[in-house]
């Protein structure tokens, strides 16, 4: 039976980042001169094997997770990940396996992805303009090369496409109707997602976010789309259907209307660390124990401990006080 925390919030959702590394430098996630700079990524040494997060993912399914979402840093960056893609699947319980890539490497990756069982995938693709990619991406990689790889992905099978924009007012806000327009003609969902103030280090500020509620204001007066309401009310994303059958869109909102009290996601860093919030600076350390010799009914125990004791609501919470807490950093966490 699933634990619940302190706030009725049963657990059933693990994102599990499978490194902190990453060849793009986003600056809403990990701007240059930050802390990956500063103090450089985790020695091979220091993350955890396949082998470990397999059996920690075991344990996490036994007490009710039913869907798994890799992420990084750039999963894609790490080797043989088709490996533990394969034995994620093999896991009595476990009813969906998903990724979060920056595209850059998904061309050559989507056919064996899809053929290891991934059930779906998302790509973060804040521009479609190739000078706004690029200051946004900051990494030298061209535009095309995500383009083509969410095309690769469709011509490989996956049903379930998501793109994932994070807007930023002033930045990419121009990119609102072009994206929505692209998702519409290929059969992609995009998601847009209201800048967050994840970390310490992303400049983030009120005067940035652009409220959902303004995104779905512009997109309906150019494709005239209407709120569906999903049965699963513990979706983080708000879901549009276009009048004219044309798909739908998404729209996160955690800023101007939180949605913590239906939160159910655990996050599992590369480094072993258990975070119950998005914006928590603080994490169980379950690298030790696994490495300590720690036994899977203990190390059950300990995760149920964990979980009841929580009570983080962060976003319905979020003020002046708040954004001067410290806070573990977007690429360490994994989104």
């Amino acid at each position: 039976m699933s634990p619940v925390d302190l706030l009725d919030r049963p657990l059933r959702a693990l994102r599990v980042s499978v490194t902190d590394r990453c060849n793009f430098r986003c600056p809403h996630c990990m701007p240059r001169g930050g802390s990956a700079d500063r103090t450089g990524f985790l020695g091979c040494d220091e993350i955890l094997s396949f082998d470990e997060i397999f059996r920690l993912v075991g344990i996490f399914v036994g007490l009710g997770v039913t869907k798994v979402r890799l992420t990084g840093g750039e999963p894609l960056l790490r080797d043989d990940l088709i490996y533990l893609i394969l034995k994620l699947k093999q896991l009595p319980g476990l009813q969906d396996v998903a990724i979060t890539t920056n595209g850059s490497l998904l061309q050559a990756m989507a056919v064996p992805l899809k053929d290891a069982g991934l059930d779906r995938l998302t790509v973060s693709l804040n521009s479609l303009h190739p000078g706004r990619f690029q200051e946004g991406s900051d990494s030298g990689l061209p535009l095309d090369r995500v383009i083509n790889s969410l095309e690769a992905a469709r011509v490989a099978g996956f049903k379930c496409i998501k793109i994932n924009c994070v807007l930023r007012r002033g930045i990419n806000d121009m990119d609102i109707v072009p994206l929505a327009t692209f998702a519409r003609e290929k059969g992609y969902i995009v998601r847009f997602i209201e800048f967050m103030d994840v970390g310490t280090e992303n400049c983030w500020s009120l005067e940035s976010v652009v409220p959902a509620v303004e995104v779905a204001s512009i997109i309906c007066k150019q494709f005239p789309a209407d709120r569906v309401w999903k049965k699963d009310s513990n979706c983080v994303s708000q879901h549009w259907r276009y009048k004219d059958g044309l798909g739908e869109f998404g729209l996160i909102a955690s800023v101007t209307e939180p949605f913590c009290i239906d939160c159910d996601r655990a996050r599992l860093s590369a480094d072993g660390s258990l975070y119950t919030c998005l914006f928590a600076s603080s994490s169980l350390n379950l690298n030790a124990l696994i490495r300590g010799g720690m036994s899977t009914e203990d190390l059950s125990e300990v995760i149920r401990i964990h979980w009841r004791q929580r009570y983080d609501r962060y976003s319905e919470m979020r003020s002046e006080k708040t954004l001067n807490l410290p806070r573990a950093e977007m690429f360490h966490l994994g989104g």
